[in-house]
């Protein structure tokens, strides 16, 4: 199984950014996939989920309202629509694929800097 995320990069404070991760080796459809971050010095944060079955994403309550994950099954890849990015998304963000609480693997990471 393998996470490739791409789509990070220096951003200003108020721009948008899309984030992608691509998945190989799995039954994409069977999976809940989620993306989550970690700013440095901070633990990692739960930002956004698409359940294996559709129905409504959730999403980490600093993010709601300006962060959209989508999914497209026929392409094994999950995204990150993020708008009015802060600085306080600064972080490197990975994607995961499996249950939360335990996904059975991470993609390696890619970084968002926002300049204020």
């Amino acid at each position: 199984v393998q996470l490739q995320a791409s789509g990070g990069g220096l951003v200003q404070a108020g721009d948008s950014l899309r984030l992608s991760c691509a998945a190989s080796g799995l039954t994409f459809i069977d999976y809940t996939m989620s993306w989550f971050r970690q700013a440095p010095g901070k633990e990692r944060e739960f930002v956004a989920t698409a359940r294996w079955g559709g129905g409504r994403a959730n999403y980490g309550d600093s993010v709601k309202g300006r962060f959209t994950i989508t999914r497209d099954n026929a392409k094994n890849t999950v995204y990150l629509q993020m708008n009015d990015l802060k600085s306080e998304d600064t972080a490197v963000y990975y994607c995961a694929a499996g249950n939360l609480a335990n996904p059975i693997k991470w993609g390696q990471g890619t970084l968002v800097t926002v300049s204020s």
